[in-house]
């Protein structure tokens, strides 16, 4: 009857313990994720910022003249 006790028990700490490494893991996923958010940010504002000051080309000029209703 002991042995089916210690196997209960034993089978309750692996499963707390597989929770909690499951709970660690997905915090450091979800901390590392916000740190790339700004960065991906500030990356598509430089390049939001470069072709803004670019200006239209010739192509895109004559493209905008042809669409017009």
């Amino acid at each position: 009857m002991m042995k089916d006790d210690t196997t209960k028990l034993s089978r309750r700490n692996y499963l707390m313990a597989v929770g909690a490494g499951s709970a660690a893991s997905a915090a450091a996923v979800a901390t590392a994720a916000t740190q790339a958010v700004p960065q991906a940010a500030a990356v598509v504002e430089d390049a939001r910022r470069e072709a803004a000051e670019q200006g239209t080309s010739a192509h895109m000029r004559n493209y905008y003249r042809t669409a017009r209703i």
